[in-house]
């Protein structure tokens, strides 16, 4: 199953609406603390409506306790600005975990760092392409690779 990672997500929105993403499409939502709010905002649960209730859900206390959890057997993909390798370029399984940064800094240097090669990138062709939303990068990012995968299931 393909598996989303938020890292230190800060807005509940966002986290939201990825929940609800996540349940539509029967994928597992990885949290890494600290969180930005409390797992029962109510912005958190009117973004995720009614479907938070069904969403495949694990909050982990850092980053080397999610390592630890969903080990190294499976393809982490690292999104960011800072990559040269477009998102669409690269062949993803239904086993591989699509980990995000927290949406005013990303990820941080040194998890980018030990992972240079499997960091990737949304291209921006506008003239004002700073970053995207996080959820719309969540979404982006998960329907590639579920077309992928689907495509060749």
């Amino acid at each position: 199953m393909l598996q989303i990672v938020l890292y230190q997500p800060e807005i509940p929105p966002n986290t939201g609406n990825i929940g609800r993403l996540c349940v539509a499409n029967d994928l597992k939502l990885h949290l890494v603390e600290p969180l930005g709010f409390e797992i029962n905002d109510k912005y958190l649960k009117r973004s995720g409506m009614d479907y938070w209730q069904y969403l495949n859900l694990k909050i982990h206390k850092n980053w080397q306790a999610l390592k630890t959890d969903l080990g190294d057997e499976n393809n982490y993909w690292f999104f960011t600005t800072k990559a040269q390798t477009a998102h669409w370029s690269v062949k993803f399984s239904e086993n591989d975990i699509l980990v995000f940064g927290p949406e005013t800094r990303g990820l941080p240097a040194e998890i980018l760092n030990e992972n240079q090669n499997n960091c990737l990138l949304i291209p921006m062709f506008g003239e004002y392409k700073r970053s995207l939303n996080l959820s719309t990068s969540v979404g982006i990012a998960t329907y590639e690779a579920l077309r992928q995968i689907k495509a060749f299931a």
